[in-house]
């Protein structure tokens, strides 16, 4: 992966191997981060759900209602705002795309916490580190 040095990657990035599909470890952050925070972060932590085939017409409205394309997996409001792209443990054995790159770095310039997790508890570090940053 070659990315912007304001984009670091939680994880293992030397892994090879049988691993979770990304939609699984993104299930996993989710059901942990509603489990230990009920009412406050698992209350406002979004997946915008940018994936899909559509007809030209239905893309055309949806990006004017706001779809971002390469919109990031995990978003969390916050001061600053959480904004990590979910990958599986290999990284190999999926893409991340320029879109996607752009987001995080658009993110990133927006003084964002932007970041890629290979894998569930990588993507829980980063949360952990990102809740270090927070502005109350």
């Amino acid at each position: 992966m070659k990315l912007p040095p304001n984009i670091k990657i939680y994880g293992d990035t030397k892994f090879r191997g049988k691993c979770p599909s990304e939609s699984a470890e993104q299930m996993t952050f989710f059901n942990k981060l509603r489990r230990e925070y009920p009412t406050s972060y698992g209350l406002v932590a979004v997946h915008i759900r940018n994936e899909g085939s559509r007809t030209p017409q239905e893309t055309q409205r949806h990006k004017a209602e706001g779809l971002t394309t390469g919109a990031s997996d995990i978003i969390i409001p916050g001061a600053p705002a959480f904004v990590c792209e979910m990958k599986r443990l290999d990284h190999t054995k999926c893409k991340i795309s320029d879109e996607q790159i752009a987001y995080l770095e658009a993110a990133a310039q927006g003084n964002s916490f932007a970041c890629i997790a290979l894998g569930w508890e990588a993507a829980w570090e980063a949360f952990e580190e990102w809740q270090n940053h927070q502005y109350y």
